[in-house]
């Protein structure tokens, strides 16, 4: 029997407006498997992945994380908008790294990553503690716990977010554009902890420019252009042998 995938999605669509930013986007994510949007800056890649742990709502379509239906309930046969606790709740089991840090500039490293399982979890925190410290370990941090971000570099803040999402114990991992804040010289160490959390199994679902990570890492590769899916593959199938012009052309760009 085929696993039930650990994302969904249905046919979304959003709107800014007028404007169409996604259109009927539908494909799913199994547990365990990295997959990376590409495309075109302005195909709607950062609205899905907002979308998906309801930063920015929907207004038709369905989103499920884990067989939960994100954002909404059914209410007399449609859909109405859930509850902020509820919402709240679920956004603890996806986790996001964005383009920008975010990071509490007052709090250190190591208290950016145990307060919100200890505010939010209401975890103990001597136990929230020993795991932050694993996990400042795990993106190679061991030595800034202290450290606040404005005494970090862009890369090593970076880290200290995905440590901060970790943290949480999510179903599912969403970064967007994770390095496009970076120094080229500071891409790599974070693409290396993104490469390592894929090898341990973790989903993922990751808009990047970065077509060189997504070639090596993702499971599948999905290409977006003008708030619709033009393509989905494999890694090899896309980035060797891409099957539509749309996505032929974003390459062809690309060099």
């Amino acid at each position: 029997m085929e696993t039930a995938p650990l994302v969904s999605l249905r046919d979304v669509r959003k709107f800014f407006g007028n404007w169409e930013v996604l259109r009927g986007v539908s494909f799913d994510v199994q547990r365990g498997e990295v997959v990376c949007l590409i495309g075109p800056s302005g195909s709607g890649k950062t609205t899905l992945v907002r979308c998906i742990n309801h930063l920015e709502k929907i207004h038709s379509g369905r989103i499920l994380v884990d067989g939960q239906l994100i954002g909404y309930r059914e209410h007399r046969g449609r859909l109405v908008e859930d509850s902020e606790k509820r919402i709240a709740a679920q956004r603890q089991r996806i986790g996001m790294v964005f383009q920008r840090f975010n990071l509490f500039p007052h709090l250190t490293a190591l208290e950016n990553v145990t307060v919100a399982p200890v505010r939010v979890q209401g975890r103990r925190p001597a136990d929230v503690e020993a795991e932050a410290r694993d996990l400042l370990a795990r993106v190679k941090l061991s030595d800034k716990a202290g450290n606040y971000p404005s005494q970090l570099s862009g890369g090593q803040q970076q880290r200290v977010a995905i440590a901060r999402a970790l943290a949480m114990k999510p179903a599912v991992m969403l970064f967007d554009e994770p390095t496009s804040a970076l120094d080229p010289e500071t891409v790599g160490e974070v693409l290396d902890v993104m490469k390592a959390l894929a090898e341990a199994g973790t989903t993922m679902i990751v808009v990047t420019h970065e077509m060189g990570f997504a070639r090596e890492v993702a499971d599948r590769v999905v290409m977006m252009d003008q708030g619709a899916v033009v393509e989905i593959g494999t890694a090899r199938q896309i980035f060797t042998a891409p099957a539509q012009e749309r996505t032929q052309a974003f390459f062809r760009a690309l060099r």
